[in-house]
């Protein structure tokens, strides 16, 4: 009889031989002012191989401790500061007496300080609904602008490895795929990005609509938000990534916690010819399902089939869409204040659904 826990194999393996290693690791040092330090660069590929070769995805750990349930485990200090990190979020998130905190999120990968040349337009929507949150006293206003993904040295947000889709209990809450030292897989900036999410009471993202979906920097976010929605909190109890383990678990009875419940949230989605209905409404379907409480949404177009060469210019003359996503943030602002208050009924909120996923 076939075991059901017994993870699905028989995908060729991605190991690399050292010499192609070695070539993969120096190709990234090919500047000029690297020619003179080829003996160094020899002994650091040296070393970075001897990480690879043995997989040390965590070299630095620490034993897990009392509160989980193998407190002898070890693990990754990267893993437990990223939760202490959370945690601390969490806490700013309930205390009544703290600002209503805003987490406005640029989904643009344009930035003036690369290729592109020049802002982008979501950036300045972004600032438009900045200065609405700030307007009002008590409040407190996270900036997330996710072109640093491509104008800032080392910023990157790896993608998601699915670790959901094999079981909840293997998807980590916060992730722990990352950073796997012996794949190079470094600088990963959701550990960031998690307490952001975290401490806010409403979330407002802006993004243009590119080919018909989202950008690739919100969806990267997006993918690795995952471990929000049903995320294990002990990584001890799958040993790590333990496939079969975490199945067992999973099967035995798994609580699908939304470690992001409640959150008010906002979506403005804006095109220059077709696909803005569409990203505006997966959004808010995302947002949802996470059972975050959508305030309001509002998809237009700017420039419509004009050129993109006097994009700008169309925004400057469009003093409507600017009130209206002035009128976006207004309205997240007071879903807030209401939510905080107790005087935001979500209809159903306290409903059990017969099944999580």
């Amino acid at each position: 009889m076939t075991d059901e826990t017994e993870p699905r194999k028989g995908m060729p393996s991605p190991r690399l031989h050292e010499k192609e290693f070695k070539r993969r690791f120096l190709g990234q040092f090919q500047d000029p002012a690297f020619d003179g330090l080829g003996t160094e660069l020899q002994r650091i590929a040296a070393a970075a191989w001897d990480g690879y070769s043995n997989s040390r995805k965590s070299p630095r750990t620490r034993k897990a401790g009392v509160e989980f349930s193998d407190p002898d485990y070890d693990l990754a200090v990267d893993w437990i500061a990223a939760q202490d990190s959370i945690r601390v979020a969490q806490q700013q998130y309930e205390d009544s007496a703290a600002p209503a905190r805003f987490l406005l999120i640029n989904c643009s990968s344009r930035n003036e300080h690369t290729c592109p040349g020049e802002m982008s337009k979501s950036y300045r929507l972004a600032m438009l609904a900045r200065e609405v949150f700030e307007s009002e006293s008590h409040t407190a206003v996270d900036i997330l602008d996710l072109s640093r993904l491509t104008s800032e040295y080392g910023r990157r947000i790896h993608p998601c490895k699915a670790c959901f889709s094999t079981s909840p209990a293997l998807c980590h809450w916060p992730c722990s795929c990352y950073p796997n030292y012996s794949l190079g897989q470094t600088e990963d900036w959701m550990n960031e990005i998690y307490p952001l999410w975290v401490a806010a009471h409403g979330v407002m993202i802006i993004t243009p609509v590119n080919w018909y979906q989202v950008t690739s920097p919100l969806k990267l976010m997006m993918d690795r938000l995952v471990c929000a929605d049903g995320g294990n909190i002990d990584p001890t109890s799958t040993q790590g990534k333990d496939a079969k383990k975490a199945k067992k678990l999973e099967l035995a009875g798994w609580d699908y916690h939304r470690h992001l419940k409640g959150r008010q949230f906002a979506v403005v989605v804006h095109g220059d010819a077709e696909g803005a209905e569409g990203v505006r409404r997966s959004l808010a379907d995302w947002l949802t399902s996470m059972e975050l409480c959508g305030t309001v949404g509002l998809d237009r177009y700017i420039g419509y089939w004009k050129p993109y060469a006097i994009s700008h210019q169309e925004l400057d003359a469009d003093e409507a869409v600017q009130e209206e996503v002035r009128n976006v943030a207004r309205a997240l602002l007071e879903g807030v204040q209401a939510a905080r208050s107790g005087k935001l009924v979500q209809p159903g909120a306290h409903l059990q659904a017969p099944r999580d996923k």
